[in-house]
């Protein structure tokens, strides 16, 4: 039997998917806690949503029982990418100001 088809193996790649779930819902907890943190500096509408911003691919985790682990990691890349270029451009805009 090849390695790759072993069952240790696929529990290998089972804890990788595992470990990269439980990141990512870190990542999102931490996104969370630093936009309560930026609104509430800012003095901003805590009531905004920050579920559609422009420019950044809507989450598609509505249809993950639909879509395999390689189609919700794409989604979550691009979205991923967007949202981090915003970023970049937010934070250059920021610069200039101060």
């Amino acid at each position: 039997m090849a390695a790759a088809d072993s069952p240790s193996a696929a529990l290998r790649r089972r804890d990788l998917c595992s470990q990269g779930i439980r990141l990512a819902g870190k990542m999102r907890s931490d996104v969370v806690d630093l936009l309560d943190t930026y609104v509430e500096w800012q003095g901003l509408d805590a009531s905004a949503s920050v579920a559609a911003v422009e420019g950044v691919p809507a989450a598609a985790a509505e249809r993950w029982d639909e879509q395999t682990g390689t189609q919700r990691l794409l989604e979550n890349l691009a979205a991923y990418r967007a949202f981090r270029t915003l970023l970049a451009q937010m934070l250059e805009e920021q610069q200039e100001q101060l």
